[in-house]
């Protein structure tokens, strides 16, 4: 038989065990009930951390006509404007931007009617007003020269930036660019010519959850909870998107920027089903100063898919100018 201090200090060795035991589920099991809980909190958090870790910061400015940019600013150097495509926001460009932000003063701004910037109703969202907003923008922080990259709508928005302002460009980056609609026609043309369906656009977070599936070749894991947090601003934003949609496929930017002689790195997914791959050849025979990069086993988001290549390839571009 054990003395009693002995039982007594076994017993206490395992009230500790206890405590431990479950200190160490509660951690462990603290995010899961946080992602169920507050996965509004937990999205803005990821956010916040992207932003950190690529030296950017939320900044705002007022311009005239009530207009609101919200944009991300970080590094030093050449100024570089980055543009995000339909449905995206800034923070598209985040993880590119780690990168870039050693090298240059990078610039990414919501677009109009999309993010945190304002969304006047019944405004003009073609290519040519986006551009002409943007154009005061950068004149509001005091840019008269810069160089421009867009993804999908936002290249589609570069390029006629570049057309219209041709001095002010000095480099584009073109990703999946948008808005040469004389290439072959993508899966989502079709579908929206047979069916009259956008494959871009989500009213429920199902059909949110559809949109990345879409977009990208390896749709990444996302956990219900996140998935229907950062569907929110896509579904609340659901009936402005089908207006820009329709200004958007309804612009080509083809006869503005042949013989631009501006420098143009064009970088595409290999199996975007948005966008055919075969636009790259179409944007590369219109600008005289261009290069073409396909990436295999990418979708249509290589800033996202793909963002460690993507922002090597931009920097043996700009390097090689």
């Amino acid at each position: 038989m054990k003395p009693v201090f002995e039982e007594e200090l076994e017993g206490e060795i395992l009230r500790i065990f206890v405590i431990v035991a479950l200190v160490v589920i509660g951690i462990a099991a603290l995010p899961i009930a946080i992602l169920y809980l507050a996965p509004a909190r937990v999205v803005r958090f990821v956010i916040r951390g992207e932003r950190r870790r690529a030296g950017l910061e939320r900044k705002q400015i007022d311009l005239p006509d009530d207009l609101r940019y919200v944009y991300l600013e970080g590094g030093q150097g050449e100024p570089l404007l980055l543009l995000h495509g339909f449905g995206a926001n800034k923070d598209h460009f985040s993880r590119v931007a780690r990168a870039l932000t050693a090298r240059y003063r990078v610039i990414i701004p919501d677009h109009i009617g999309f993010g945190e910037s304002s969304h006047p109703p019944h405004a003009d969202y073609s290519p040519l007003a986006q551009v002409e907003r943007l154009h005061a923008f950068m004149q509001a922080l005091g840019i008269e020269r810069c160089h421009v990259g867009g993804s999908s709508m936002g290249g589609h928005i570069a390029l006629t930036y570049a057309a219209i302002h041709p001095s002010q460009v000095a480099s584009l980056w073109l990703l999946d660019a948008a808005g040469a609609w004389s290439a072959p026609e993508s899966e989502l043309l079709r579908v929206r010519r047979e069916t009259g369906r956008n494959l871009l656009l989500a009213s429920t977070p199902a059909e949110f959850a559809g949109v990345i599936a879409f977009v990208t070749a390896k749709p990444p894991f996302i956990p219900k909870p996140l998935l229907k947090a950062l569907a929110q601003e896509r579904i609340g934003n659901y009936e402005l998107e089908k207006r820009i949609a329709d200004q958007l496929l309804a612009d080509s930017v083809e006869a503005r920027i042949a013989d631009l002689a501006i420098p143009a790195l064009i970088v595409w997914g290999e199996e975007d089903r948005a966008i055919h791959v075969g636009s790259a050849t179409v944007l590369q025979q219109l600008l005289p100063r261009s290069q073409v990069i396909i990436l295999p086993g990418v979708g249509h988001l290589p800033a996202v898919e793909a963002p460690r290549q993507t922002a090597n390839d931009y920097l043996r571009f700009r390097d090689s100018l």
